[in-house]
Protein backbone atom coordinates (compact mmCIF):
# COMPACT_ATOMS: atom_id res chain seq x y z
CA UNK A 1 0.00 0.00 0.00
CA UNK A 2 1.35 3.39 -0.95
CA UNK A 3 2.03 5.99 1.72
CA UNK A 4 0.22 9.32 1.73
CA UNK A 5 3.43 10.99 0.58
CA UNK A 6 3.61 8.63 -2.41
CA UNK A 7 -0.04 9.28 -3.25
CA UNK A 8 0.46 13.04 -3.10
CA UNK A 9 3.45 12.73 -5.41
CA UNK A 10 1.38 10.67 -7.85
CA UNK A 11 -1.51 13.14 -7.76
CA UNK A 12 0.82 16.10 -8.29
CA UNK A 13 1.64 14.84 -11.79
CA UNK A 14 -1.84 15.75 -13.03
CA UNK A 15 -3.22 19.16 -13.88
CA UNK A 16 -6.02 20.65 -11.83
CA UNK A 17 -8.46 20.50 -14.75
CA UNK A 18 -7.80 16.79 -15.22
CA UNK A 19 -8.33 16.07 -11.52
CA UNK A 20 -11.47 18.22 -11.40
CA UNK A 21 -13.00 16.31 -14.30
CA UNK A 22 -11.85 12.96 -12.91
CA UNK A 23 -13.66 13.39 -9.59
CA UNK A 24 -16.93 14.43 -11.20
CA UNK A 25 -16.35 18.14 -11.79
CA UNK A 26 -16.16 18.81 -8.08
CA UNK A 27 -13.74 20.58 -5.76
CA UNK A 28 -12.94 23.65 -7.86
CA UNK A 29 -12.29 26.80 -5.83
CA UNK A 30 -13.49 30.19 -7.17
CA UNK A 31 -11.79 31.08 -10.45
CA UNK A 32 -10.50 34.34 -8.95
CA UNK A 33 -8.03 32.38 -6.81
CA UNK A 34 -4.93 32.02 -8.97
CA UNK A 35 -1.19 31.49 -8.59
CA UNK A 36 0.81 34.57 -7.61
CA UNK A 37 3.25 33.50 -10.31
CA UNK A 38 2.11 31.37 -13.25
CA UNK A 39 4.87 28.82 -12.65
CA UNK A 40 3.77 28.05 -9.08
CA UNK A 41 2.34 24.63 -8.30
CA UNK A 42 1.34 22.91 -5.08
CA UNK A 43 -0.03 19.60 -3.90
CA UNK A 44 -0.46 18.61 -0.29
CA UNK A 45 -2.74 18.23 2.73
CA UNK A 46 -4.86 21.17 3.86
CA UNK A 47 -4.54 22.98 7.15
CA UNK A 48 -7.76 25.06 7.07
CA UNK A 49 -8.04 28.46 8.74
CA UNK A 50 -11.07 30.73 9.10
CA UNK A 51 -10.12 34.36 9.72
CA UNK A 52 -12.05 37.31 11.00
CA UNK A 53 -12.12 39.66 8.00
CA UNK A 54 -9.09 41.98 7.84
CA UNK A 55 -7.29 40.17 10.68
CA UNK A 56 -4.43 37.74 10.23
CA UNK A 57 -3.05 36.58 13.58
CA UNK A 58 -4.50 33.11 12.99
CA UNK A 59 -2.19 32.78 9.98
CA UNK A 60 0.77 33.30 12.32
CA UNK A 61 -0.61 30.58 14.59
CA UNK A 62 -1.36 28.33 11.62
CA UNK A 63 2.20 28.12 10.35
CA UNK A 64 3.48 27.60 13.89
CA UNK A 65 1.05 24.74 14.60
CA UNK A 66 0.53 22.99 11.25
CA UNK A 67 2.24 19.66 10.46
CA UNK A 68 5.26 19.70 8.20
CA UNK A 69 4.22 19.54 4.56
CA UNK A 70 0.88 21.27 5.10
CA UNK A 71 -0.77 23.78 2.81
CA UNK A 72 -2.48 26.57 4.71
CA UNK A 73 -5.93 27.25 3.26
CA UNK A 74 -7.55 30.44 4.51
CA UNK A 75 -11.15 31.64 4.38
CA UNK A 76 -11.28 35.42 4.91
CA UNK A 77 -15.08 35.42 5.18
CA UNK A 78 -15.54 37.97 2.44
CA UNK A 79 -12.83 40.42 3.47
CA UNK A 80 -11.10 39.92 0.15
CA UNK A 81 -9.17 43.19 -0.06
CA UNK A 82 -6.93 42.82 2.98
CA UNK A 83 -3.24 42.10 2.47
CA UNK A 84 -3.25 39.16 4.86
CA UNK A 85 0.10 37.60 3.96
CA UNK A 86 3.56 38.95 3.18
CA UNK A 87 7.24 38.15 3.17
CA UNK A 88 7.56 37.61 6.94
CA UNK A 89 4.78 35.04 7.06
CA UNK A 90 6.29 33.40 4.02
CA UNK A 91 9.75 33.11 5.54
CA UNK A 92 8.41 31.87 8.86
CA UNK A 93 6.22 29.29 7.14
CA UNK A 94 9.06 27.97 5.02
CA UNK A 95 11.22 27.50 8.09
CA UNK A 96 8.46 25.44 9.70
CA UNK A 97 7.97 23.21 6.66
CA UNK A 98 4.73 24.67 5.29
CA UNK A 99 4.53 23.96 1.56
CA UNK A 100 2.18 26.67 0.34
CA UNK A 101 -0.77 28.98 0.86
CA UNK A 102 -4.23 29.16 -0.67
CA UNK A 103 -6.19 32.20 0.49
CA UNK A 104 -9.59 33.54 -0.49
CA UNK A 105 -8.22 37.04 -0.19
CA UNK A 106 -5.17 39.10 -1.08
CA UNK A 107 -1.48 39.14 -0.20
CA UNK A 108 1.33 41.67 -0.43
CA UNK A 109 5.14 41.71 -0.77
CA UNK A 110 4.65 39.76 -3.99
CA UNK A 111 8.17 40.25 -5.32
CA UNK A 112 9.76 38.94 -2.12
CA UNK A 113 7.40 35.95 -2.00
CA UNK A 114 8.30 35.06 -5.58
CA UNK A 115 12.02 35.33 -4.82
CA UNK A 116 11.57 32.94 -1.90
CA UNK A 117 9.86 30.45 -4.22
CA UNK A 118 6.89 29.85 -1.94
CA UNK A 119 3.68 28.83 -3.76
CA UNK A 120 0.84 31.27 -3.07
CA UNK A 121 -2.63 31.15 -4.60
CA UNK A 122 -4.77 34.20 -3.90
CA UNK A 123 -7.38 36.61 -5.28
CA UNK A 124 -4.85 39.34 -5.92
CA UNK A 125 -2.52 41.87 -4.33
CA UNK A 126 -3.39 44.50 -1.72
CA UNK A 127 -1.25 46.77 0.44
CA UNK A 128 -4.07 47.10 2.99
CA UNK A 129 -2.78 46.04 6.40
CA UNK A 130 -4.63 43.73 8.78
CA UNK A 131 -5.34 43.63 12.52
CA UNK A 132 -4.73 40.95 15.14
CA UNK A 133 -8.20 39.90 16.29
CA UNK A 134 -7.94 36.14 16.83
CA UNK A 135 -11.58 35.24 16.21
CA UNK A 136 -11.95 32.29 13.87
CA UNK A 137 -10.93 28.65 13.71
CA UNK A 138 -7.79 26.58 13.18
CA UNK A 139 -7.69 23.15 11.57
CA UNK A 140 -11.47 22.84 11.30
CA UNK A 141 -13.58 22.46 8.17
CA UNK A 142 -14.08 25.67 6.20
CA UNK A 143 -15.97 26.55 3.04
CA UNK A 144 -14.56 28.55 0.14
CA UNK A 145 -17.01 29.22 -2.64
CA UNK A 146 -19.14 26.09 -2.69
CA UNK A 147 -16.34 23.74 -1.61
CA UNK A 148 -15.90 22.36 1.88
CA UNK A 149 -12.27 21.87 2.90
CA UNK A 150 -11.55 19.56 5.82
CA UNK A 151 -8.20 19.06 7.56
CA UNK A 152 -6.10 16.68 5.49
CA UNK A 153 -8.00 17.11 2.22
CA UNK A 154 -5.57 17.31 -0.67
CA UNK A 155 -5.07 20.70 -2.29
CA UNK A 156 -3.75 20.83 -5.85
CA UNK A 157 -2.92 24.12 -7.54
CA UNK A 158 -1.44 25.13 -10.88
CA UNK A 159 -1.78 27.92 -13.43
CA UNK A 160 -5.41 26.98 -14.15
CA UNK A 161 -6.61 27.21 -10.55
CA UNK A 162 -7.11 25.15 -7.40
CA UNK A 163 -8.97 21.88 -6.83
CA UNK A 164 -9.73 20.14 -3.53
CA UNK A 165 -9.68 16.34 -3.34
CA UNK A 166 -11.34 14.89 -0.22
CA UNK A 167 -8.85 12.82 1.75
CA UNK A 168 -10.90 9.65 1.30
CA UNK A 169 -10.99 10.10 -2.50
CA UNK A 170 -7.29 10.44 -3.27
CA UNK A 171 -6.97 6.89 -4.63
CA UNK A 172 -10.03 7.43 -6.80
CA UNK A 173 -8.67 10.75 -8.03
CA UNK A 174 -5.37 9.17 -9.07
CA UNK A 175 -7.01 6.18 -10.76
CA UNK A 176 -9.53 8.26 -12.68
CA UNK A 177 -6.96 10.89 -13.62
CA UNK A 178 -4.77 8.19 -15.14
CA UNK A 179 -7.75 6.87 -17.08
CA UNK A 180 -8.67 10.35 -18.27
CA UNK A 181 -5.12 11.08 -19.42
CA UNK A 182 -5.04 7.81 -21.37
CA UNK A 183 -8.38 8.62 -23.00
CA UNK A 184 -7.25 12.12 -23.92
CA UNK A 185 -4.00 10.84 -25.39
CA UNK A 186 -6.06 8.57 -27.64
CA UNK A 187 -8.03 11.62 -28.77
CA UNK A 188 -4.80 13.54 -29.43
CA UNK A 189 -3.55 10.65 -31.55
CA UNK A 190 -6.69 10.75 -33.67
CA UNK A 191 -6.47 14.54 -34.03
CA UNK A 192 -2.89 14.16 -35.29
CA UNK A 193 -4.17 11.63 -37.80
CA UNK A 194 -6.54 14.24 -39.21
CA UNK A 195 -9.84 13.46 -37.54
CA UNK A 196 -11.80 16.25 -35.87
CA UNK A 197 -13.58 16.22 -32.53
CA UNK A 198 -17.04 16.00 -34.12
CA UNK A 199 -15.97 12.67 -35.63
CA UNK A 200 -14.02 11.37 -32.66
CA UNK A 201 -16.77 11.94 -30.11
CA UNK A 202 -19.62 11.13 -32.46
CA UNK A 203 -21.16 14.56 -32.00
CA UNK A 204 -21.84 14.97 -35.69
CA UNK A 205 -24.11 11.96 -35.74
CA UNK A 206 -25.60 12.64 -32.30
CA UNK A 207 -26.54 16.27 -32.97
CA UNK A 208 -27.03 16.12 -36.73
CA UNK A 209 -23.97 18.22 -37.61
CA UNK A 210 -21.91 17.94 -40.75
CA UNK A 211 -18.54 16.67 -39.60
CA UNK A 212 -16.60 18.31 -42.44
CA UNK A 213 -16.88 21.61 -44.24
CA UNK A 214 -18.43 21.43 -47.65
CA UNK A 215 -16.01 22.46 -50.40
Amino acid sequence: MKSLEEKIKALSKFGTATIHEAIGREGNLPMQIKALNQSMRLCGPAYPVKLKPFNNILLHRAYAYSPTGSIIVADCQGGYEGGYWGDMLTLGSMQQGVKGLVIDGCVRDAEDIEKLGFPVFCRGLSILGTGKDGAGTLNETITIGKVKIAPGDIIVGDRDGVVVVPADRIDEAIEKSIAREEKEENVRRQLREGKNSLEIYGWGEKYGFETRRKN
